[in-house]
């Protein structure tokens, strides 16, 4: 059985399961996608689409740049009140759209902040897919150079057939070399992965 979120239009699109799943993974993503879907259709109907891609590029930069942003929603030592009155000065300082500002409300007074990340991706690859565009979501052992991106958009374009969004993240633990997720393609071609395929035939071997 499913209990739907209240709360108005925003709250009437999106509903939460109640199901005992195992996998928290799992949950915290259909969470985000009933999020980013409501999101996206909001914006959408508004013809909103660019400044709620906007929003979304802000709230990635600033999570990635703010310690206290990322232990706002994920410590659960915060109070509902605290969390709401957090995030409402947030989204006023931050200038961001209706559509995002009353969807982080809602989350904040559910106590779903947790997902945002999750949230900025889907609604972000939502976007992408409505301009024809898709994300391709890189694992690097270094930082890429604006050059490099360019070049690795423009061979995975000619390989999707669409123009290509690379966001990048770094994992030095990788050695060198890239991983690439394009929708459900994954491309592994970092050092560190070979050096385990060849342990592993070594071990096979031995």
């Amino acid at each position: 059985m499913r209990n739907r979120e209240p709360d108005g239009d925003l709250g009437s699109r999106i509903t939460i399961g109640r199901d005992f799943v195992s996998d928290t993974g799992s949950i915290s993503s259909g969470i985000a996608a009933r999020y980013a879907t409501a999101v996206f259709e909001l914006a959408k109907e508004a013809n909103n689409l660019p400044a709620t891609e906007n929003d979304l590029d802000a709230l990635a930069a600033a999570l990635e740049d703010s310690t206290d942003f990322g232990d706002l929603i994920s410590n659960p030592a915060y109070t509902r009140d605290q969390m709401t009155s957090a995030i409402a000065s947030i989204s006023a300082k931050m200038g961001l759209s209706s559509e995002v500002a009353n969807t982080l409300g809602l989350m904040a007074s559910k106590r779903r902040l947790f997902v945002l990340p999750q949230l900025i991706a889907s609604v972000k690859a939502m976007i992408a897919e409505e301009k024809g565009e898709v994300t391709a979501e890189v694992t690097a052992a270094k930082a890429l150079s604006t050059a490099q991106q360019d070049k690795l958009a423009s061979t995975l374009k000619a390989s999707v057939g669409k123009d290509v969004n690379i966001n990048v993240a770094v994992d030095e633990s990788l050695i060198g070399g890239l991983i690439v997720k394009v929708g459900s393609k994954m491309i592994d071609s970092s050092i560190k992965s070979k050096l385990s395929n060849l342990q592993n035939a070594m071990k096979e071997v031995g």
